[in-house]
């Protein structure tokens, strides 16, 4: 469960049509950070709960999920201020980390969807009580 997303794009590698920005602001107008609206302890709590990982991180980078992210909040933030926003990273499926370094993290897609039933779960749960 990503907590920040800063307004900063600063790729390290050029996207799909070769451009690759730097010290670029995700949106002008916008602050330079903005939190996750979304009750990431619950739901973190609720996927453990499934005996499956989970946890916060307080960096989604400066790229693609960051961006993402960033740009999500700011549109709640500016029109539709009674939505809640976050963004959750999933790990790579098992077949995708074939030439990724020796620990990086995998997961079964059929566990990230149970991760993710839980996560919406959460969510719907805490906006209820």
């Amino acid at each position: 469960m990503e907590r920040i997303a800063v307004n900063l794009i600063e790729a390290s590698i050029p996207d799909n049509a070769g451009n690759q920005k730097t010290d670029t602001r995700c949106q002008e107008d916008g602050p330079i950070a903005y939190f996750a609206s979304i009750p990431l302890k619950v739901i973190v709590q609720n996927i453990r709960d499934s005996k499956i990982p989970a946890s916060i991180s307080y960096s989604a980078g400066c790229y693609v999920c960051n961006t993402v992210m960033y740009d999500l909040l700011y549109m709640i933030d500016k029109r539709y201020p009674h939505i809640r926003g976050g963004f959750i990273h999933v790990p790579f499926v098992v077949s995708q980390a074939v030439d990724k370094p020796p620990r990086t993290a995998t997961m079964a897609i059929e566990t990230m969807t149970a991760a993710l039933e839980c996560a919406i779960e959460a969510i719907v749960k805490e906006e209820n009580n």
